[in-house]
């Protein structure tokens, strides 16, 4: 095995037209790497250790093949903002294979930034640095949070400039996923296609990521479809995520059919970013003028993407139309539940609470409520808390980076008398806050600060944020600067997809 191998498969690519069309990379003039992800490259069976070299560059820029690898382009509709264009496509991402790791898992390898594709419509299929830095930094974060997301392999420079508004420095990211199979995916064959290929499609999607789903749930039930098991998989698998984004104050952006993963993974970082003070209906991108993927929104905006999936399926469901119909409906109907249940779950171990009784909501919408009222910090007022319950407050740094309000103060009384109520170990809850309640996010004025000075060739706040967010409940000393939240003046209330 050379130093650029990994053991590759090939198995979308193998579908062939009209799921992908092949399509190598376009080669970069000048590749410098920006940042190398030692440990993924290693979990994903890497064998040329933690320094990669010129080959390693060379591949994963686009200037060279990766040994086994056979790119192509994939095809997706997608509803974006609500209306559906009926053919999108990775228009400046190129998927090199399948990686297939020691432990038996199998990750797309793709190249985002790679240059131009049958579905570019009109762009020019490369990235400007800004979004490369955002995804990797963000991206892997996230995973660090324990949010299911895609991964960052690396980020490299092309040494060419890309043109938006302005001449920009351009950049190559290679991205890792369980798959990079969209509602879109989905949508393209079912209504741009009219339910041409969509069949085989949702067979290999369930092959691909819930075959042993199909296996258990056949013995139950011998009868159930493919089709039907995607579709209760997926809806539990996004309900669980965007619990997990509301937990965090994440907000995507950007949360159109054709960003959603059926591996259930956080994908496309373009505009994302963590709220600091918390509002409600935090928006950061600069394209949603009309606050439709919001953040109190996004648990809404996943359910309509979800009917959206069901709608697509509804061809291949089993029985007459009506009760074809009645199955989606049905799953469709659960969601908010499943939703519910996951949110429930994040929010007892933010709390510290043994299990939701009567009033609980009620006294967590009132913490809500008073974070908005003071425009209080989302991830410090957790984190205050958590100090506070263990009774480690003045031994942490909190008090030098948050400062509770009188009507906090009010609403912690309220709280302390649910917390003693507890059954169970005290130990075990303040455990589970400290395990939910971050110390440390990648928040948006530190990433930006990264992206500026990337664009200036100095790379070391890139690699620094990534270390400290490798352990984000984590206290440490020289964490303060990454702690507090931004003065006014460093604020930056929008962000941009960079297409």
């Amino acid at each position: 095995m050379t130093t650029t191998s990994f053991r590759f498969d090939n198995s979308y690519a193998a579908l062939g037209s009209p799921y992908s069309s092949a399509q190598p990379p376009t080669p970069v003039a000048q590749p410098d790497w920006i940042a190398w992800n030692a440990p993924l490259a290693k979990e994903l069976g890497w064998s040329g250790g933690d320094v990669p070299g010129d080959d390693a560059l060379s591949a994963l820029s686009g200037n060279t093949l990766l040994p086994g690898s056979e790119p192509v382009a994939t095809v997706y509709a997608g509803h974006q903002f609500g209306s559906y264009n009926p053919q999108l496509g990775d228009g400046r991402a190129i998927l090199l294979g399948e990686c297939l790791t020691p432990a038996g898992a199998r990750f797309d390898l793709q190249l985002k930034g790679a240059g131009t594709t049958p579905y570019s419509r009109g762009g020019d299929g490369r990235s400007p640095i800004g979004p490369v830095v955002r995804e990797y930094l963000v991206s892997e974060a996230m995973a660090a949070l324990g949010v299911p997301t895609t991964r960052a392999l690396a980020a490299i420079r092309t040494g060419e400039r890309v043109y938006r508004q302005t001449a920009e420095y351009g950049a190559v990211l290679t991205r890792v996923a369980s798959s990079h199979l969209r509602i879109g995916t989905m949508q393209y064959f079912a209504v741009s296609q009219r339910g041409e290929g969509l069949e085989a499609l949702v067979d290999y999607t369930v092959q691909r990521h819930y075959a042993d789903a199909m296996d258990a749930a056949s013995e139950l039930n011998p009868d159930l479809s493919a089709t039907e098991l995607l579709l209760t998989v997926v809806g539990q698998r996004l309900a669980g995520l965007v619990a997990q984004w509301q937990g965090l104050g994440f907000i995507h952006g950007v949360l159109n059919t054709d960003n959603m993963l059926l591996c259930g993974e956080t994908v496309d970082y373009g505009p994302c970013a963590f709220m600091d003070a918390f509002s409600h209906n935090q928006v950061f991108s600069s394209i949603d003028t009309q606050g439709r993927y919001a953040f109190a929104n996004q648990p809404r905006i996943v359910h309509w993407n979800y009917t959206m999936l069901a709608q697509s399926l509804l061809s291949l469901l089993p029985g007459e139309q009506d009760e074809a119909v009645a199955i989606a409906q049905r799953l469709v109907d659960s969601f908010p539940a499943q939703f519910d249940e996951a949110y429930n779950t994040v929010l007892t171990a933010k709390f510290g609470l043994d299990h939701m009784r009567e009033g609980d909501r009620e006294l967590i919408d009132g913490f809500f409520a008073q974070l908005q009222q003071d425009q209080l910090d989302f991830t410090l007022s957790f984190r205050w808390l958590t100090e506070v319950a263990a009774g480690a407050l003045d031994d942490s740094l909190i008090p030098e980076v948050f400062v509770p309000t009188a009507g906090l103060n009010g609403w912690l009384g309220l709280w302390r008398r649910r917390f003693v109520a507890n059954t169970g170990g005290r130990s075990t809850h303040i455990e589970a806050m400290q395990s939910s309640n971050p110390v440390t996010i990648p928040r948006n004025h530190l990433v930006a600060g990264a992206i500026a000075a990337a664009e200036n060739g100095d790379d070391t706040a890139l690699l620094d944020l990534e270390a400290r967010w490798k352990q984000p409940f984590a206290w440490r000393d020289a964490d303060l600067e990454y702690i507090r939240p931004p003065e006014p003046e460093e604020q930056v209330l929008r962000t941009f997809c960079g297409t």
